[in-house]
């Protein structure tokens, strides 16, 4: 929507005459008046207060944009003096960025409408933006958006509706939780500066592809541009972001990086025709109309280097396009006869010149945009469906293995509306197989309906049209739609659903990863790893409770020698006083599990109760011969590294996931039918995540888990390791500045996520003060007669009971405040005597309450709330699921119709949950039979459906034995 005055519309639009190029900007046709008048009418529009003449003129000085002062100056300067007017702004306020929130308001308190006068602000306290920009979140004296700014602000009267710079007026936007109107800013309020403009703005596009608010929207993309990591942003930015998930979030990211490479696209493509002499007026604006890549080559295919161009280009080059015009402009006028030349091709006869005038009708009907937007929006009111068949070249050569594969999509048709993901997915492997043949099914009345649209009222000629001419026009809209507009709409429905459908299965790896990864720790105990094999036998490995190798070995247990094997075990298993066993899910995975559940079975491991479970080892070969392997485990064989990283994923499943490539762990179906760029991205950004959340202690963790904080990378974790071996451990989050390459940004994102053991530091801190104080006994007597120094200060080597917590360093000030408020003091932190105060205070003064009293928001007063109650050591993933320890096993021709087992959830899809139930196979749990109800209130509120490691109780529906699959019903969560 355009904000400019009406002036500026008519002088920019005298202009557009000479000058072809108009800015981006400036959109002046008469749909954008409309589309103005339809959101801020006359009567509702806030006026603006008007600088005196003195100061108008100084103003006019200050900024006007480049884009305008580049071109024609003379001709230009009234819009320049008329953009300007509209901006009464301090010059250091012109650059501020200031993100965006919607307004609180009271209830009881009855709104001005915008038809009241509104009060010019007396006077602008304008020192305090000089030379400092107050909108960054990296201020030093308020680091924290939480908090308000006090201190030098700009003061104006206050007023209900807020003065805007450079902005419309609020827009009041009903909503069931606030019947009043929540202040929401409108899409002039919202807009950000992009590196690359379009006709289109990318806060509404945003908004519109995700469904997330456009003031949530325009805040993000500040927050990105500032390079805030997701992780910081849905713990400390809550308020900013309407609370919104890390999913959601990166959703929004990944659709922002879509749409500003359409941007960016579309303008190298424009830099490109403009050199080549091919960019014309209308060109250059249906460039910058589209909005995806299918758009963008649909519009630039026929001007690309090396094409023999199109028909209608053709056409053109024949002279015919005046011909094509004046048809639909003057028809009356139009005499095709006078172009037939008889001695040049595709002007010799009668027949030439109308095909001719076709094409280039044609060719303009497809490159409108309201033509398209009209087709676009009749598709979506009927029934399009999506069709797969046998190829007819794989039915005669083909592997049979292959084709029954598909065998489901040999005769397959579904509306494009219902169609699941996973069908696209395997229509689409198939298709590149050469196993199928796809095609898209639009019905004739779409066509019809179509037809009769455009010649009867969007390419409604402006006069009367002969009969022969009336052919022409709808013969072309028919070939338009045939040759030029079928074929796009097929493009795009396919290109569409195939997004989608990649997008939701990388989300499903993503919540599978997150769910394996937030396992909840086995601790305390002594494992023993086991990587089954058959000919080179099965690797063994005992770790004891703080990970370290007490012993391996290798056992060959299914070579004639298990009854001697069966002694070893026991010996090392009660030696190293171990009764768990760790055994991982590859080769020759059943048969040891029979062994050992035989061996528990007969007691032969007493006096020990020896249990085992499965785990998933993908991935743990390929990590056994990496580097990082190596420099950890230099003197162990790589076949014996395995066993101990398949014992360490049951003790520390985080810390030993993070070392394997993500891909690799093998929790999704469909990953290599995705866009590899999209799943790299996501995955990598589930794992910071998860370790962020999870927070380290940066005394005793491993530099790969410390890469995977956020604002941290390789040289980062790096250089900490380095600073922590030369200067000994860190005392408080203070210390982080002093560490080479992490600066204030990297200090803000990581700092939250980093904790510090206070018992260690401690016993450090008084060991240290010893050594201290004998040092300068002995260096007093030296000292004295020296010219004095500076003090160096001492604090940062003080220790911080805040920095046990997920309290951010920016926050500190309000913690204190909240503990003073509260008569608690830093020893108390994880104490019920602490959760006692809190809920005191909390229960008299409310939530709400209390955050106004401390001058924060709740999302902010919240989070201290928890890091002061958690307790000492606190671990979000004690409320995931633990590995599910076994005794027996049960085989698969023991199953029958209607038995009921528990098991543990071996991976999730689109189309259903596979449950590992202990017979070898896994069975699989139906998406139509996994409801709501049969969900624990847990699993609700975390929006993560069923995921690996879930422990569920099932009931067998249906044992296929030749096929090998079981078809379970979701019984309840366990």
């Amino acid at each position: 929507m355009s904000s400019l005055p009406r002036k500026v519309k008519s002088e920019a639009k005298a202009l557009t005459s000479e000058d072809d190029e108009l800015p981006s900007f400036l959109n002046l046709s008469s749909e954008s008046e409309e589309e103005e008048e339809e959101w801020e009418p006359k009567s509702k529009i806030a006026k603006r207060p008007r600088l005196p003449k003195k100061d108008e003129a100084k103003t006019k000085k200050v900024a006007a944009p480049r884009s305008v002062v580049a071109r024609k100056k003379v001709k230009k300067v009234a819009i320049k003096e008329e953009v300007d007017v509209s901006m009464p702004v301090a010059p250091a306020e012109v650059n501020r960025m200031q993100l965006l929130k919607p307004k609180e308001e009271d209830v009881g308190t009855k709104p001005k409408t915008l038809n009241q006068k509104q009060e010019t602000p007396k006077k602008l306290q304008v020192n305090s933006f000089q030379g400092k920009n107050m909108g960054s979140l990296e201020s030093d004296e308020k680091p924290s958006t939480s908090v308000p700014v006090m201190g030098n602000q700009v003061k104006l009267e206050k007023s209900e509706e807020d003065v805007a710079f450079d902005e419309p007026p609020f827009k009041k936007i009903k909503s069931t939780t606030c019947p009043e109107g929540k202040p929401v800013k409108n899409l002039g309020g919202n807009k950000v500066k992009e590196e690359f403009e379009m006709n289109w703005d990318i806060v509404q596009a945003l908004s519109e592809i995700t469904n997330v608010e456009p003031w949530v929207c325009s805040n993000l993309i500040r927050l990105f541009q500032e390079e805030n990591t997701i992780p910081f942003i849905a713990r400390y930015r809550k308020e900013l972001i309407n609370n919104l998930e890390a999913d959601a979030l990166r959703e929004v990211q990944q659709t922002l990086e879509e749409l500003r490479t359409v941007a960016k696209k579309t303008h190298t493509m424009i830099q490109k025709l403009k050199k080549e002499g091919k960019l014309s007026g209308c060109l250059l604006t249906a460039l910058l109309n589209c909005r995806t890549l299918e758009e963008l080559d649909h519009v630039s295919a026929p001007y690309k280097t090396g094409s023999k161009g199109t028909k209608a280009q053709r056409a053109k080059q024949l002279g015919l396009e005046p011909a094509a015009l004046s048809l639909l402009q003057n028809p009356v006028e139009l005499n095709l006869f006078s172009y037939i030349k008889p001695n040049t091709k595709g002007l010799s006869t009668i027949q030439e010149v109308e095909a001719g005038v076709q094409h280039i009708l044609a060719d303009i009907f497809a490159k409108d945009k309201d033509t398209l937007d009209f087709i676009r929006k009749l598709c979506q009111q009927r029934y399009i469906c999506i069709q797969s068949a046998l190829a007819k070249v794989s039915s005669k050569s083909g592997n049979e293995k292959d084709i029954d594969k598909f065998q489901l999509y040999h005769e397959f048709s579904c509306n494009i509306k219902n169609i699941q993901h996973h069908q696209i997915l395997a229509i689409n492997r198939g298709e590149n197989l050469k196993i199928l043949t796809v095609k898209v099914n639009i019905p004739d009345g779409v066509k019809n309906e179509f037809c009769w649209w455009c010649v009867n009222e969007r390419w409604r000629p402006k006069q009367f049209l002969k009969p022969e001419l009336m052919r022409i026009l709808r013969n072309s809209v028919e070939d338009a739609y045939k040759r030029l507009i079928y074929p796009l709409l097929c493009r795009e429905f396919r290109s569409k659903l195939t997004s989608d459908a990649e997008k939701e299965s990388v989300m499903m790896f993503g919540r599978n990863l997150r769910q394996l990864l937030l396992t909840s720790p086995v601790r305390g105990r002594t494992l023993m790893g086991v990587d089954p094999g058959y000919r080179h036998g099965c690797k063994l490995a005992i770790i004891s409770p703080t990970s370290q190798i007490l012993h391996t070995d290798v056992v060959y247990l299914h070579s004639g020698q298990g009854f001697r094997e069966a002694e070893k075990i026991k010996r090392l298993l009660l030696q190293f006083n171990c009764s768990t066993v760790v055994i991982g899910n590859g080769t020759a995975c059943r048969e040891t599990e029979a062994y050992f559940a035989d061996l528990i079975m007969k007691k032969y491991f007493a006096p020990l109760d020896v249990v085992y479970c499965i785990v998933n080892e993908a991935g743990a070969s390929i990590y056994s011969v990496s580097p990082e392997a190596s420099k950890e485990m230099p003197d162990l064989d790589p076949n014996l590294r395995s066993a101990v990283s398949i014992a360490r994923r049951v003790q520390d499943p985080l810390a030993e996931l993070v070392k394997i490539e993500p891909k690799h762990i093998g929790v999704g179906m469909y990953q290599h039918d995705v866009s590899q760029t999209l799943l790299k991205a996501t995955l990598d950004s589930v794992v910071e995540e998860c370790v962020s959340f999870v927070g380290v202690d940066i005394n005793i963790c491993s530099e790969i888990l410390l890469r995977h904080i956020a604002g941290l990378n390789a040289n980062r974790a790096k250089n900490i390791i380095e600073w922590r071996e030369k200067n000994g451990p860190f005392i408080n989050r203070e210390q982080l500045k002093e560490v080479k390459g992490l600066g204030p940004k990297s200090f803000q994102q990581c700092a939250g996520f980093i904790r510090f053991n206070q018992e260690y530091i401690k016993t450090f801190c008084s060991s240290k003060k010893t050594e201290l104080g004998s040092h300068a006994l002995l260096t007093k007597s030296s000292a004295q007669g020296k010219k004095k120094s500076k003090p160096t200060p001492c604090a940062s080597r003080q220790p911080n009971p805040l920095d046990q917590t997920c309290i951010h360093p920016e926050s500190y000030n309000i913690a204190m405040r909240f503990l003073s408020f509260i008569g608690g003091n830093t020893n108390d932190i994880g104490k019920s005597d602490m959760q006692e105060k809190v809920n005191a205070v909390i229960q008299k003064e409310g939530l709400e309450g209390t955050a106004k009293r401390l001058n924060t928001t709740v999302h902010t007063l919240q989070l201290i709330i928890d890091g002061l109650t958690q307790p000492e050591g606190f671990d979000i993933r004690t409320d995931f699921d633990k590995p599910d320890f076994k005794r027996s096993i049960v085989c698969f021709e023991d199953l029958s119709v209607g038995t009921v087992l528990t098991g543990k959830v071996e991976n999730a899809t689109p189309f259903g949950v596979f449950v590992d139930i202990g017979v070898g196979k896994a069975g699989l749990i139906p998406v139509r039979n996994i409801t709501e109800a049969k969900l624990s209130q847990v699993k609700k509120r975390r929006s993560l459906g069923l995921g690996p490691g879930e422990r569920v109780e099932v009931k067998v529906l249906n044992v296929d034995i030749p096929r090998l699959r079981i078809t379970l019903d979701l019984i309840r969560v366990l």
